[in-house]
């Protein structure tokens, strides 16, 4: 997915280290990568690693992205799963805060540029029947890193909310798997599939990394990669 096609974005760049943290490590045989296996709707694990995530040294550059989003089960309010809700809101919500705070902790005195990118989504200011986790997640976290932007107004940190757009991955599968009943507009995403007019992961991870390689471009905290393209 969006995940794998930022990795390996950053892997093409020779003067980036890379952690990679997900639930299942992928196995990549590269020197400049470490894996981390975490599941971060584990919170407890993910506090106890936090510390040891992000290593100290001398650095140019520090960037974290927090990817991980979950669409979960597509039911409207009154059907939710109160097990359901709570890892929800772990993984598309609390995870990525952990990590914010995490980092800025320890970078806060580095010399670096520091830049955090929260993969948020239009769904943060489009309310969506049978969403109502993922729309308020999302919207929760863009809320978060714009917060953390005005608390960070005089550092050297840069705050990013990024909105993906549609992207053809299996988020996007499962979401067309959906009952009609509890998302009435499943034709219309069904639809981009069918029309060819999903984003690939490829472009957007290409436009997240120019983004973040040129941020003094891009003023705003909340950014949208449908309103910019890459120069020729």
């Amino acid at each position: 997915g969006l995940g794998r096609a930022i990795l390996d974005a950053y892997l093409k760049k020779d003067e980036f280290e890379i952690i990679g943290i997900s639930r299942t490590v992928l196995g990549l045989e590269n020197p400049k990568l470490t894996e981390v296996s975490l599941d971060l709707g584990d919170l407890d694990a993910l506090e106890n690693d936090l510390v040891s995530l992000f290593p100290q040294g001398e650095f140019d550059e520090v960037i974290l992205i927090n990817n991980a989003g979950w669409i979960g089960e597509i039911k409207v309010v009154g059907s939710l799963q109160i097990r359901m809700m709570r890892e929800h809101v772990n993984i598309n919500l609390l995870a990525p805060m952990l990590m914010t705070n995490a980092f800025v902790a320890a970078y806060k005195d580095s010399t670096a540029k520091k830049i955090i990118c929260n993969i948020s989504s239009g769904a943060a200011t489009k309310p969506m029947e049978g969403w109502s986790k993922y729309c308020s997640t999302k919207a929760a976290i863009a809320m978060f890193t714009k917060v953390a932007a005005k608390e960070n107004s005089t550092s050297q940190f840069r705050f990013f909310s990024v909105a993906p757009g549609i992207v053809d991955t299996q988020m996007q599968h499962e979401i067309r798997l959906a009952d009609g009943l509890d998302f009435p507009e499943i034709e219309r995403f069904k639809s981009y599939k069918e029309n060819g007019d999903l984003s690939t992961p490829e472009s957007v991870a290409s436009k997240i990394s120019y983004l973040l390689a040129n941020e003094s471009e891009f003023e705003e905290v909340i950014q949208d990669v449908r309103n910019f393209d890459l120069p020729d």
